[in-house]
């Protein structure tokens, strides 16, 4: 059983047809954070976890892999309709238009449906009782929101949902501290791809931690954005003027003398480059 063998047929069937569908149907520009590479990254990470899930033969490796491709390019492209929480059933029913117009069975594919509409549970009550589909997929999401990627995926996103500076990054600690657990829970006998995560995930707790403390007393709307509190206003900028991410790279130059602004521009630039 090669599952490296695997991955190249499965990636080879769907991997083309996926991309164009997504980008077919998706706004980028609304929201870069869940756009495309966000679902290349999940698919990466996806791959990573298949190398530590115990699969009793061939046929199900086969079957498991093929429908956490579709699974992990697909369970996002719902935020095109609806950011909120709603957006899981959203991206499940696109998911069935793009089984049907690729002539694939939906009957085949129940899985991959159930997976992507309640992918975004992150309380986790009743994943351990699904299908190993819906585990893996759950887990791939919430390792790309960790590191200097999650965090301003984290910001884009609750800014979107109109969530207050003095509240988001309470509830962004909150969330993502939920994901790290079950992540740590499920594979905690992988000791190297738990730590190698943990760090990522410190990244963005330590941020958080430290945008709590300057919140108290920052001033936002200045000129001069600066810290941790400067980071989220560049970003709220990004979002209230509909910018793409890379544009805004290139509106932070002049606030590169802040050093929190430069090493986190720095660190996501870095990141963003190591994951394509």
């Amino acid at each position: 059983m090669n599952l490296n063998r695997t991955i190249e047929s499965v990636e080879k069937q769907y991997k083309q047809i996926l991309e164009e569908y997504f980008i077919s149907v998706y706004a980028e520009r609304s929201l870069p954070s869940h756009g495309i590479d966000h679902h290349r990254r999940v698919w990466n990470y996806s791959k990573e976890l298949l190398e530590i899930i115990p699969v009793k033969n061939k046929k199900q490796l086969s079957i498991l892999t093929s429908e956490l491709i579709i699974a992990s390019y697909l369970h996002d492209i719902g935020m095109s309709v609806d950011p909120g929480i709603k957006h899981g059933k959203y991206s499940k029913d696109l998911c069935a238009r793009f089984l049907a117009i690729n002539n694939l069975r939906v009957n085949d594919y129940l899985n991959v449906l159930e997976a992507i509409e309640n992918h975004d549970n992150k309380e986790y009550i009743g994943n351990a009782t699904r299908n190993d589909l819906l585990t893996v997929l759950s887990i791939s999401d919430d390792l790309d929101a960790f590191g200097f990627i999650g965090i301003f995926r984290y910001i884009e996103i609750y800014l979107i949902r109109e969530t207050d500076f003095f509240n988001l990054g309470h509830l962004i600690k909150v969330n993502a501290g939920k994901r790290f657990l079950n992540f740590e829970k499920t594979v905690g006998k992988a000791k190297k791809i738990v730590k190698k995560h943990k760090q990522r995930y410190m990244i963005l707790d330590n941020f958080f931690t430290k945008y709590n403390e300057q919140v108290l007393s920052y001033q936002f709307g200045t000129l001069n954005p600066s810290g941790y509190c400067g980071v989220i206003e560049l970003f709220a900028n990004m979002v209230r003027n509909k910018l793409e991410l890379k544009e805004l790279f290139t509106h932070t130059e002049k606030y590169y003398d802040d050093p929190v602004v430069q090493w986190f521009f720095n660190g996501l630039k870095m990141e963003i480059e190591t994951s394509n």
